[in-house]
C-alpha cells in the first residue's frame, strides 16, 4: 500500500494565486484536484488546518482522506505519517518545510516538494 500525506497549507501557500484572500476555497480547490489527479499512491491524506477546514469536511472521498488538525498542522502531519508507515506503507510527504520533512524522513517517509505534486494536479 502507497500513502501520500499532503501538508496543504505548504502546497498552498507555494504559489501566489490570491490563497490568503479564500483559505476555504483554496482548500476545496487542492481537495478536488486530488480526487482526480493520476499520481502512483493507493491513499491521500490531505491534512487542513485553520481556516482551510472550512473548504473540505473531515473524511474519506474516494481515495482521499481528509484530516482536519486539532492543533498544529505539522503534528498530525506526523502522527498520520507515523500510523501509515507502522501498517506497513509506503508512506510520501509532500511539504517544502525541512523541519517537517526532517521529522516524517525519521519516522521512514519520503519527502517531496509542492512542486512535484502540483505538477501531478497538471
Amino acid at each position: 500500500m502507497t500513502t501520500l500525506v499532503v501538508d496543504a497549507a505548504n502546497v498552498v501557500g507555494s504559489r501566489p494565486d490570491g490563497w490568503w484572500k479564500d483559505r476555504a476555497g483554496a482548500a476545496r480547490r487542492l481537495h478536488e484536484g486530488l480526487l482526480v489527479a493520476d499520481t502512483p499512491h493507493d491513499v491521500i491524506v490531505l491534512v487542513l488546518e485553520g481556516a482551510a477546514k472550512g473548504g473540505v469536511k473531515a473524511g474519506r472521498d474516494g481515495h482521499v482522506r481528509v484530516v482536519h488538525a486539532q492543533g498544529s498542522g505539522d503534528e498530525t502531519i506526523v502522527a498520520e505519517t507515523r500510523a501509515a508507515a507502522e501498517r506497513g506503507d509506503r508512506v510520501t510527504v509532500v511539504t517544502a518545510d525541512r523541519f517537517l520533512r526532517a521529522r516524517c524522513e525519521g519516522v521512514g517517509a519520503m519527502a517531496l516538494s509542492p512542486s512535484w505534486l502540483l505538477d501531478q494536479l497538471g
